[in-house]
């Protein structure tokens, strides 16, 4: 009897191990897969709402600088809740924050642009697990990118480093691949004018701690009368 008793409990244990195996490998798998960053900001729109981007301390990267949810928030009500169809460029992307953010929302297309290699890692990290086909990252210098790429984009996310004073080397080189009617979003330590940014006209400014975010409007093409 107890021999018997001894085998219905060792049948029940082998059982339970072959129901606990597969859960047991997915487990594993979801490990591997998590990303080992204590440090994360939520999308906060779009068909990824409330996926979250986990991120380093990259103290060493100048350009390394999440825009807050509230900016983000506030920055979305500017610009509209979706982007669908845009075609989006965010420059000195950093976290990448607003291009997954931007992603999220439907844009037709976004590029995120940063020099440095760990930031670019965790982004590349980030962007496996979301899996947003309408997003490409590319480790590239910010100056060179804008100089040479034959794209236009109808909004472009820019937020340089507070430290270099890059402002005016870089206005040419928005305006070289800004779309018509194009949205440009910058934060930037100083507050910048309409002057800042030839072609286009602030429309919002706000500031939020240290931080001057802006969104500026292409300017209309003059028409020529007949």
């Amino acid at each position: 009897m107890v021999g018997a008793t001894q085998a219905a409990i060792c049948r029940n244990i082998g059982a339970f191990a072959a129901r606990a195996a597969p859960t047991e490998r997915i487990t594993r798998l979801t490990v591997k897969n998590m990303i080992p960053y204590k440090n994360q900001i939520r999308i906060i729109g779009g068909t990824h709402k409330r996926r979250l981007i986990r991120f380093p301390d990259l103290l060493g990267v100048e350009s390394f600088r999440p825009t807050p949810d509230r900016v983000r928030e506030t920055l979305f009500n500017w610009l509209g809740q979706n982007l669908d169809g845009k075609r989006c460029l965010d420059v000195f992307s950093g976290s990448g924050a607003l291009a997954f953010e931007a992603a999220s929302r439907g844009a037709a297309k976004v590029i995120a642009v940063e020099t440095s290699k760990a930031a670019m890692m965790a982004m590349t990290k980030n962007a496996n697990v979301l899996d947003m086909p309408n997003l490409r990252l590319v480790n590239a210098d910010a100056f060179g990118f804008l100089a040479a790429t034959p794209e236009k984009f109808e909004v472009i996310f820019i937020d340089p480093p507070f430290a270099q004073d890059w402002w005016a080397r870089l206005a040419p080189l928005i305006a070289r691949v800004a779309a018509p009617e194009a949205f440009v979003y910058c934060e930037y330590v100083k507050e910048l004018k309409d002057k800042d940014l030839p072609g286009f006209t602030r429309t919002r400014q706000a500031r939020a701690g240290v931080v001057n975010y802006h969104l500026f409007t292409q300017n209309s093409a003059p028409t020529t009368a007949l």
